[in-house]
């Protein structure tokens, strides 16, 4: 069963169409990758699915809710992870969870307990009274995810989940990320500039060029498509996109790294 579908998806900015009547199937359970190089349409892509950015014309259902005419209900049955920094690093990542339990209005007793299972989760128990701005990025990334999901959302929006972190730090967030989908069955919808990332945690992935969708289907029928043995996902990139990769600490070299890319993408 389809939790969110696109008919026709466009958005323009005056005579610029950055996103061309795309249409996107995304099932129940999924992990859904959204790939393309910068400029390709991917984070307008999502900032409209997620209400931030109304289309220009076209449909979009998110869990049942049409993106445009229920924009409201969507936003209360999504999570969303944006690229531009979302933790407060002047507060402790338990202050910054409660901050969101509230704005989900969960209960008090309901919101102790989420909180205390998201930090259990995303393995930041012992670090909940410290101060977000001496995380590692990772350690951010995972509380930013933590944030996304204390309402239970069936669908969550990551962009650019591991951008910034070192090979390390972003295994970690890929072992939380299908933590999340094995435990709650939690869809998500993601875009990232690594190959490795999407070939890793995708059951399908659509590449994006130019505002359109250029391929889509799992990175294994996406690399038969090319023929051959011995094809990665960045061939298929290459091929489809027209584009070769170009791929972009603490909480300062993170907050960093997300306005620039947040600038550019």
């Amino acid at each position: 069963m389809n939790i969110l579908e696109t008919k026709q998806l466009t958005r323009r900015f005056g005579n610029l169409t950055a996103v061309d009547e795309i249409n996107i199937s995304v099932q129940e359970g999924e992990i859904f990758g959204l790939l393309g190089p910068n400029g390709a349409g991917k984070s307008t892509t999502l900032k409209m699915l997620t209400t931030l950015l109304p289309p220009t014309s076209g449909t979009g259902i998110v869990a049942g809710f049409d993106i445009s005419r229920q924009a409201a209900k969507v936003r209360r049955v999504i999570g969303y992870v944006p690229q531009m920094l979302s933790a407060d690093g002047a507060l402790t990542g338990y202050e910054n969870l409660l901050i969101f339990s509230k704005l989900y209005d969960l209960n008090k007793a309901e919101r102790e307990q989420r909180i205390q299972q998201s930090l259990e989760l995303m393995q930041l128990g012992n670090f909940a009274g410290k101060l977000v701005n001496t995380y590692s990025g990772g350690m951010i990334r995972r509380l930013e995810i933590a944030q996304s999901m204390l309402h239970r959302p069936p669908i969550l929006f990551l962009d650019e989940p591991t951008i910034g972190l070192d090979p390390l730090a972003r295994s970690s967030v890929w072992g939380h990320i299908q933590e999340l989908k094995s435990r709650y069955g939690t869809t998500i919808l993601l875009t990232t500039h690594y190959m490795e990332e999407a070939d890793t945690l995708c059951s399908r992935v659509a590449i994006m060029h130019e505002g359109q969708i250029a391929a889509i289907g799992t990175p294994a029928e996406l690399k038969a498509s090319l023929g051959g043995t011995g094809v990665t996902l960045n061939d298929v990139f290459t091929h489809y996109a027209g584009a070769e990769l170009d791929k972009g600490g603490g909480y300062r070299e993170v907050t960093r790294t997300r306005r620039t890319a947040r600038r550019v993408g």
